[in-house]
Parts: structure tokens; sequence; C-alpha cells
């Protein structure tokens, strides 16, 4: 899990009211996309994998002001071992 600073938060929800790009919470999500990734690349390199085919991202809010963001894809061998 990750958050941003708390002083943050406050200016994000005051931003939340007048409109506009909350770029702290931007950089988050684009943060945790990444890190999704790089932790289904891993699992299909534990399985074996040569690559990771048809790859999705979906993002859900689990709670007020919490979002979790998942990457999936099929792991694929592409070189017999």
């Amino acid at each position: 899990m990750k958050a941003k600073h708390v002083g943050r938060d406050i200016f994000a929800g005051l931003k939340s009211i007048v409109g506009g790009e909350i770029r702290g919470y931007s950089e988050l999500m684009s943060e945790a996309r990444a890190e999704a990734f790089q932790r289904m690349e891993q699992d299909a390199r534990r399985r074996g994998a040569d690559a990771v085919i048809n790859v999705r991202f979906t993002t859900s809010m689990i709670m007020q002001g919490m979002s979790e963001v998942l990457a999936y894809g099929t792991a694929v061998r592409l070189r017999p071992q």
C-alpha cells in the first residue's frame, strides 16, 4: 500500500472541489501501474515464461480515497526448454 503525504491529501481534497488534475495522485497511480506490471512480469518469470501476452490493467476503488491497480495477462513460453 502506498500513500501520499497528509498535507497533499488536504490539498487534493480542496483541488477536487474546484477541479483540475491532482498531480500527486496522477504520479501515484502511474507508479502503481509500473509496480503492478513489474510484479506480473516477475510472477511470469517464476513460472518459466518468456513473455506475457494480452496484458490488461484494471483499477478499482476499494474504499474512499483508496484504489487498487491490477495487471494481468497470459504467461507464455516462446522457446522450448
